[in-house]
């Protein structure tokens, strides 16, 4: 039996830089808001609260801005299924049933894993996992870390480590010298990135930048104990107590897909197509953010604003942002020319690395598999309790495999609110009521 029934004008789903955005912008046009949400404090990944020092200024303001103008936060909630104008939610007291008029998908993303040999062993984690984990106070006085993979990311997680205790063996960035030279010549365009650029660097003063240097493998025995890097043309080890390593990133399209929005390419990944209003091809569903394509918080806050607004019926205020939007996915797209993974880093799993660690299947496992359908009922990879959000994107870099559909729920869930989900009838699409 479903517990709880709730309505609103717009629905957010995702309490990340764009859905706190989107929402603000829809309370400001008198829409009743309610917002969706994972996490049990508001922010996202990139705003992610840090027990010890708190979030950042820009968080708290949108988080202030959000309370003051009465929007309702389902925090601990994840939606499990959806159909009709309303959404099945799964939360700390059971299941909800959200009923809607306009839904706006502000799900953000998640780090791109890229197996390589040695990278289960515990100690070895993501670019943003390390982050995570530090500000949920995870003890890293001490601890010493090697940040590797590709992008500003690294930048930002060397940042975290260094202020919560760890000492920082070095930041080793796949691109070449000459692509981050490059991309750090055309920066004068955005004077602000140029500055929290500096202030960065500043801060990590005495941790070595090396260009053109990517993991090979972890060593260890129980867990990591140093690293095998591949530095120019020379091979180098470096005795390490954790290893972050990130790739990049992946937009969490799921909710999209089991909606029915179209979706694009880009590059070996799909995002949610949208129109210049952030509407997607479902009437009354809008994408904002990182589902939209990888670019970042100046993205997801003005592409939350516009989708907030319109979904608001106020177009015409939406229109003053677009100039601002196409100045932050330039901004995004530099990035992604500049900052794109090589070959080498994509070809680094053998036979014997593991690409599904859910279900334990092994890279030499897939040969002669080109299909997602053949590859999960022979080995069963993206069958486990991830459901393919790390294995499936990996493979798609490393193999050029596609991602098999979807269907709900989306999540994981407990057998009482799949009880709820069968017992839903068809839905009043004028009401959003279930009946």
């Amino acid at each position: 039996m479903v517990e709880k029934i709730l309505n609103c004008d717009v629905a957010v789903i995702g309490a990340g830089p764009a859905g706190l955005s989107a929402a603000a912008a829809a309370a400001s046009r008198g829409a009743r808001v309610v917002i969706v949400d994972a996490q049990p404090v508001a922010g996202g990944q990139i705003w992610r609260n840090d027990v010890r020092l708190g979030a950042p200024a820009p968080a708290l303001a949108l988080r202030d801005k959000v309370n003051a103008a009465g929007v309702t936060l389902l925090s601990r909630h994840e939606v499990v299924a959806a159909s009709g104008k309303q959404l099945l939610l799964n939360g700390d007291s059971g299941a909800t049933t959200l009923g809607y008029g306009a839904l706006v998908l502000a799900t953000g993303a998640r780090e791109l894993l890229l197996p390589f040999p040695g990278w289960t062993l515990p100690g070895v984690t993501g670019a943003g996992g390390a982050q995570a984990l530090a500000k949920q106070g995870a003890p890293m006085h001490g601890k010493r870390v090697l940040v590797a993979g590709s992008g500003p990311l690294l930048l930002a997680t060397a940042y975290t480590l260094k202020r919560h205790g760890a000492e920082v063996l070095g930041i080793h960035e796949q691109a070449t010298r000459q692509q981050v030279h490059a991309f750090a010549a055309s920066l004068w365009r955005w004077p602000a990135k140029v500055l929290q650029a500096a202030q960065l660097r500043m801060a990590l003063t005495g941790v070595a930048y090396h260009c053109d240097s990517h993991v090979l493998r972890a060593l260890g025995d129980a867990r990591v104990q140093a690293v095998e890097l591949q530095r120019g043309t020379r091979r180098e080890v470096i005795e390490c107590d954790q290893l972050a390593c990130g790739f990049g990133l992946v937009p969490n399209i799921e909710l999209g897909q089991l909606l029915a929005c179209e979706l694009r390419a880009e590059g070996r990944h799909e995002v949610i197509a949208v129109d210049e209003f952030q509407r997607t091809s479902v009437a009354d569903v809008f994408a904002a953010g990182e589902t939209c394509g990888i670019g970042g918080v100046d993205c997801a806050t003005v592409e939350g604003t516009i989708a907030g607004l319109v979904a608001a019926n106020a177009p015409e205020a939406a229109r003053h942002h677009f100039h601002r939007r196409q100045r932050a996915r330039h901004f995004a797209a530099l990035l992604r020319s500049h900052f794109a993974l090589g070959d080498a880093v994509r070809q680094l799993a053998d036979a014997d690395t593991l690409v599904c660690r859910c279900e334990d299947v092994r890279f030499s496992d897939l040969a002669g598999m080109h299909d997602a359908r053949q590859i999960k009922l022979k080995t069963r990879c993206g069958m486990g309790p991830c459901q393919g959000r790390i294995c499936g994107p990996a493979l798609a870099e490393i193999a050029d495999l596609p991602r098999s559909g979807l269907r709900p729920p989306v999540f994981p869930v407990p057998l009482n609110v799949l009880a709820a989900l069968h017992a839903a009838t068809p839905t009043d699409s004028s009401s959003g009521v279930m009946k």
